[in-house]
């Protein structure tokens, strides 16, 4: 029987920056080391406990939540609250230490310890024996009472234990019984190493400076009670009394019980009777010709178990939501596995018409799961935070909070903060971190800082590698989630400490949505979508400027225009069929019809692909190979997918059917398959799962088929109803973009950022398809980019807003607009004295070319007339500012500029707009290109499957999909078109910084065709990034044609000494880069 002792000062790395070790690790060694119990006491935050409280079930040790508390006068206190209510003071006291330091900080007072010490047990921890520690030590007393401890912890310093005992002698004086502690910071002494580095993190020195900061001795890990006894001789009192302490705080976070706020909205009705009350009305209005019996069966169906689990407050809420954002002419849509619902559909928050579909009610709610629903719900992103302010203002501030993101160092962070401890210089610190790209997941090995060139025999660089890789996922701090509110009957702080967010007007609790999940806390997700920005400004700039109303609901459905333009892969800026994965696939799936989409959206994933669905999906589909079924029942269930489950719901009838599983026991299988998580949890189903088959008459070989296939979905197994819901805005932006590419193409650019492609190629795009596009003008534009007529019937041209042009202030746009009114400027001055627009505002505009179109002003003479302008008059010209009625304006000398270079025009276009309508950047190069033994890529893409090509393009898009077995997707671009190229991973290693790091490569390899799709298959690649830095002193002609309204001159004004000169050689074309 080992001594009685608890360790009760024991800090886990939601310490941030302080302590080593997950609460798992923590756990998992108390248990290894045979202890009954363990605290964790993090420094001012319960982030970590929801994770210590799964730990201590996990191994069954228990938990005794604890706190360590930082006041202001540099006191510091353990607190363990002994009940719930001890518990909800102390959330409290936190959150009101977290308001008023604002994020990061918590500021704590003694008063704020007295106003909310009830029912906590404190630890006071001294430093010195002087008279500071006996005055706290003194209040301290005063506050607790009966509950008041000191805490007796060895330094490792000269003089420890004549410390102690000065210590423990004035605990005697002032009457506080003592409490060894350890004061725990890793779970093991081997992370000792680790602990100085984020303390040197933390205090921004390097590991030679740190001096005191560092631990004399590498015992801050757990130890057993006998190893504590050995250290602590002639303190056995001191050590047992942990064991008693510990016995009084028996508080479990499973006391903690969740009551969603109530929802009055129909005045004397019930939540659930307001519910039934507005579903059959909503089915009403869904079916106006009279509701089908599928539905009735399928709302009495739902209704009764939300009844029964007493979710219809929690509908009540979304639904609330959802009528406010549509009162604000907000576009919304749910989607997820809320999909399911026929409620949800009925009221208007889904879209996916249950009458149409076969859904499965048990993925969204399951009384055998006993977990709470979650509804996801979509808004325009632009406008989502009017959407998180009234949820704050109608359930109230201490009612509502978002819930947390933790942020994680990675690996380009964790070897950026490691090197700096280390104590090597930036310029090397930005060598070394950027040759790591977000690929990198696992961090850096050996190997690869071998590979880079880095010398591992510099023992200080060796140990940097090794310590990045324990720096890996340590949390660094709580960022807030999207849009995941969690709502509250009684007041939240009293279930977990909130603090306030960076942006304004936001608050969030301390912990993520796992833990809230392990709670069974509700979370209403307000989730911000580009697209669906995108298509609002789409369906306003219709109605307005094309006299077209539609919304998402009435756009034609079946359109064959539409599928035909989809078969072809032109979905460049289509909602989630634009990528290079899926556009390499829609050639080969062909979809026709709604149901095809559903499936397109679905099949580009990691469980699909990793179940080995996907290519017997296409086989079928295209008639390669048979379809069949290994029974009736499961044909009603997979015929849809030519007998290949693609999606959860299939999985979990299959096995509801198949295997004999109840609809709660599948969905515990659809738990376990992990979604968007790498778990493995649906191993341990797999004896019932095939004996169940077994038993029912299916083989053995089937069985273990679709084994494999559910555990396919452990990576990431896409929901139906998901797919439906994202077919459906696949297809409505599809159609805009087939129908009125104009619209599309201002819609687009108006709600950047969003998507896989930036402007420079939504705008090429465009112009591809007969779209004219006009640039920005001081007389014609607007913030957003609009619509003007042309002398096409039906087609408008998209007028570029001063949205895209760089380093803007839209305030400052909104007065040069409102002054501009019907009465256009005529020459700068007259803008500037009319608008009194900032002359740094002027500069960006003429950087811009925005007064070449109406002024006929190119760059460089636009800027020399700005020189002559100034906001404010210097002193010695005073006097000029009464002559000239109060403007500003210096004469400057008529002089005459030097054109600039056609190249150095596209540069100075890409620089200050992110896009060029004159002549495509490559179009400079291909001479020299040529001469390289460089074809277009228009001849590449066209050539006979097998040959040998070499290209040359601008990186546009990178993408390295987790369920590609490391295989990189690169789309170039030259002056004919695109191209798809595919980096097998050994390429990627051999070419790793030419396929990570350039802007514009070469290529060679070889043509490969599989039906209409076509790839290059990479097998060397090369950097040719200053190719493309050096076009800004070139001027070859302008060879592309220009569209009608693209009103750029060629051969503009150019260099002079006067004017700073372009920068030719300072231009890199960002890549967007994908997982």
């Amino acid at each position: 029987m080992p001594p009685p002792y608890v360790e009760l000062q024991c800090a886990s790395y939601f310490s941030f920056l302080q302590g080593c070790s997950s609460p798992d690790e923590l756990f998992v060694r108390a248990q290894a080391l045979g202890l009954e119990a363990l605290a964790i006491a993090d420094r001012n935050t319960l982030a970590g406990m929801v994770r210590a409280h799964v730990a201590a079930k996990a191994t069954g040790v228990r938990l005794i939540v604890g706190c360590h508390l930082d006041l202001t006068d540099g006191a510091s206190l353990l607190v363990y609250p002994t009940d719930r209510t001890a518990y909800a003071r102390l959330s409290r006291l936190l959150t009101v230490g977290k308001a008023r330091g604002g994020k990061g900080r918590c500021d704590l007072t003694w008063q704020d310890v007295e106003d909310f010490n009830a029912g906590l047990i404190g630890i006071f921890i001294p430093e010195e024996a002087d008279e500071v520690c006996a005055q706290r030590l003194r209040r301290f007393k005063t506050i607790f009472a009966e509950r008041a401890h000191m805490a007796l912890t060895l330094r490792r310093r000269q003089g420890d234990h004549l410390r102690l005992h000065d210590l423990s002698n004035l605990a005697a004086r002032v009457r506080v019984p003592t409490v060894i502690t350890n004061d725990v910071l890793y779970h093991v002494h081997e992370r000792d190493q680790l602990h100085d580095v984020v303390t040197c993190i933390r205090h921004n020195c390097t590991i030679d400076t740190m001096g005191d900061l560092r631990h004399c001795y590498a015992d801050r890990y757990l130890k057993t009670p006998e190893e504590m006894y050995r250290l602590f001789p002639g303190y056995e009192g001191a050590l047992r009394r942990s064991a008693e302490i510990a016995e009084q705080c028996r508080f479990s976070l499973d006391e903690l019980k969740y009551q969603y706020p109530e929802e009055k909205l129909l005045p004397g009705l019930s939540a659930i009777d307001a519910l039934k009350k507005l579903t059959w009305e909503g089915a009403k209005r869904r079916y106006p010709e009279g509701v089908p019996q599928k539905v009735i069966d399928l709302l009495r169906h739902e209704l009764t178990l939300i009844e029964k689990l007493n979710y219809a407050p929690y509908f009540l809420t979304v639904n609330a939501i959802v009528n406010f954002a549509r009162s604000q002419d907000i576009l919304c849509q749910g989607r997820g596995s809320a999909a399911n619902s026929c409620v949800c559909f009925v009221l208007g928050i889904t879209s996916v018409d249950p009458d149409r579909n076969d859904l499965l009610f048990e993925r969204f709610i399951s009384e055998e799961r006993g977990e709470p629903p979650d509804i996801d719900v979509d808004f325009e992103h632009q406008r989502r935070e009017e959407v998180l302010q009234w949820v704050y203002e109608t359930y109230g501030r201490s009612h509502a909070a978002l819930t947390a993101v933790v942020t994680r160092f990675r690996t380009r962070g964790a070897i950026r903060a490691v090197l700096k401890v280390m104590g090597y210089p930036e310029d090397t610190i930005k060598l070394i971190s950027k040759q790591v790209t977000h690929w990198h997941r696992g961090g850096m090995t050996l190997a690869e800082a071998e590979g880079l060139g880095l010398n591992l025999n510099d023992r200080r660089l060796k140990l940097a590698i090794d310590l990045h890789l324990l720096l890996m996922n340590v949390p660094r701090h709580l960022s807030q989630h999207p849009g995941g509110f969690v709502l509250t009957h009684d007041r939240l702080d009293e279930l977990v400490p909130i603090e306030p967010a960076r942006m304004k007007a936001r608050q969030v609790i301390e912990w993520d949505k796992d833990d809230i999940d392990v709670l069974a806390f509700m979370k209403v997700d307000c989730l911000g979508l580009g697209m669906m920005s995108c298509m609002k400004r789409s369906l306003d700039l219709l109605a307005e400027v094309k006299g077209i109303e539609l919304d998402l609901a009435t756009i034609p459905a079946e359109d064959p225009r539409t599928y035909a333009m989809i078969r072809k892969a032109d979905t460049v800026g289509v909602f989630q069929i634009e990528s290079r994965a899926q556009q390499a696939m829609l050639p080969r799936t062909k979809p026709r019809t709604f149901y095809d989409l559903v499936v397109q959206v679905a099949i580009v994933r990691p469980g699909p692909i990793q179940g080995g669905m996907v290519h017997p999906y296409l086989r079928r589909r295209e008639g390669t190979e048979e379809v069949t079924y290994p029974s009736k029942e499961l044909e009603a269930i997979l015929s849809k997918t030519l007998g290949v489950p693609l999606f959860q719901e299939q999985a979990m009838s299959v096995v509801i059917k198949a295997a004999g599983f109840s609809p709660g026991r599948a969905d515990m299988v659809r738990r376990a398959m992990a979604t968007f998580k790498h778990t493995g949890g649906v191993s341990k189903f797999h004896d019932e799962i095939v004996q169940g088959m077994l038993k029912n008459g299916y083989t053995q070989d089937y069985a273990e088929q679709i084994f494999s296939q559910l555990e396919g979905f452990g990576s990431y197994g896409f929901p139906e109803s998901h797919a439906y819901s994202f077919a459906l805005i696949a297809y409505a932006s599809s159609w805009m973009k087939c129908h009125h590419p104009d619209v599309f193409c201002a819609a687009l650019l108006n709600s950047q950022p969003m998507g896989f492609y930036a402007p420079a190629q939504l705008v090429r795009n465009a112009q591809e398809h007969g779209v004219e596009v006009r640039p920005v003008c001081v007389n014609a534009s607007h913030w957003d980019c609009t619509l003007e007529e042309t002398n096409r019937p039906g087609r408008y041209a998209v007028r570029l807003g001063f949205r895209l042009v760089k380093g803007l202030k839209s305030a400052d746009i909104a007065k040069l607009i409102l002054h501009r009114g019907d009465y256009p400027f005529t020459s700068i001055s007259d803008l500037w004295k009319r608008a009194r627009t900032p002359v740094a505002t002027l500069r960006q505009l003429a950087k811009a070319d925005a007064f070449s179109p109406a002024l006929g002003l190119n760059r460089r003479d636009a800027l020399f007339a700005i020189r002559a302008l100034r906001d404010d008059p210097l002193p010695l010209f005073d006097h000029l500012e009464a002559i000239a009625g109060g403007t500003h304006e210096m004469p400057e000398p008529q002089v005459s500029l030097k054109p600039m270079t056609a190249g150095a025009v596209v540069v100075e276009d890409y620089n200050h707009l992110g896009l060029t309508l004159g002549t495509h950047p490559v179009s400079f190069l291909r001479e020299e290109l040529r001469q390289r033994g460089l074809m277009p890529c228009a001849d590449a893409m066209a050539s006979k499957d097998g040959r040998n090509v070499s290209v040359a393009g601008m990186v546009l898009v990178r993408q390295k999909p987790g369920s590609a077995n490391g295989v990189m997707f690169m789309t170039l671009e030259d002056e004919t078109r695109d191209a798809n190229v595919v980096v097998w991973e050994k390429v990627a290693t051999a070419h790793k910084a030419a396929v990570y790091g350039s802007s514009f490569v070469a290529i060679n390899g070889y043509i490969q065709r599989e039906g209409e799709v076509v790839h290059l298959i990479a097998r060397s690649i090369f950097d040719l990034s200053p190719l493309l830095a050096s076009i800004g002193e070139r001027d070859t002609p302008l060879s592309v044609p220009r569209m009608p309204g693209d009103e750029f001159r060629n051969g503009g004004p150019g260099q002079d000494a006067r004017v700073a000169r372009a920068q030719g050689g300072g231009w890199v074309q960002k890549s967007r880069d994908f997982r």
